[in-house]
């Protein structure tokens, strides 16, 4: 095991002690004390990274809006915030996790551990489906219609992916929330509806076709 974490948080004992703990665990550990230092050891490319909400000067999620569209990887919010508004939003802004302070360390690298093997997954994957003039491509996390690529945050590439794999099968939003996101999607259910009413938009745009059909009363699958 030789991943790379970046760790964002302004709290010097907690950052202390998480980089302890992950480099036991053969990780390699990155830090940074507030959204600055952050962005600048982001350009080291970690593997990870886990970035504290409430960190001054400039919090993480605002970290995460200026990065998103640059880096790939797995983002998780740290934070002490349970304010459903306030998830949503580290969701909406490409975010792929949201941890709430205090926490579990074993569940902490539990869920680093699922992220980083989704990550494995997908890179594992070289196969490109073709659904009329839109295109997916697994590997690349690409969509295409024709030859103009979606700007999709990394949730709307994730629900495209899940559900154009499993063409015809219906899934409700909270099974949906769950395969994207990787834990538990109770109270969470809203952020699919917003997910995946950007990505109708986004497609609209482009094609008149409908992929992703609304099953009232059961949830969502993609148009085969």
């Amino acid at each position: 095991m030789n991943e790379t974490i970046l760790i964002a948080d302004d709290d010097r004992e907690l950052l202390k002690m998480l980089k302890s703990f992950f480099e036991i665990r053969k990780y390699s550990v990155i830090t940074a004390e507030n959204g600055a230092e952050a962005l600048k050891m982001a350009e080291r490319a970690p593997d990870i990274m886990l970035l504290d909400v409430n960190m001054p000067h400039m919090d993480g999620m605002e970290v995460c809006r200026l990065i998103r569209d640059k880096v790939s990887c797995p983002i998780l919010f740290l934070t002490a915030r349970t304010e459903e508004q306030d998830r949503v939003n580290g969701l909406m802004l490409g975010g792929d996790d949201y941890i709430l302070k205090p926490f579990s360390l074993k569940e902490l690298e539990a869920r680093i551990r699922a992220h980083l093997k989704r990550e494995e997954r997908v890179r594992g994957k070289t196969e490109c489906r073709f659904y009329g003039e839109l295109s997916v491509d697994y590997a690349a996390k690409k969509v295409q219609v024709g030859e103009e690529a979606l700007e999709l945050t990394r949730l709307e590439y994730a629900i495209i992916e899940f559900l154009s794999m499993n063409p015809g099968l219906v899934f409700d939003k909270e099974r949906i929330y769950e395969r994207v996101c990787g834990y538990d999607a109770e109270g969470e259910a809203r952020v699919v509806t917003e997910l995946i009413r950007r990505i109708r938009n986004k497609l609209k745009i482009r094609t008149d076709r409908e992929y992703i059909e609304t099953v009232w009363g059961m949830g969502y699958r993609w148009k085969k």
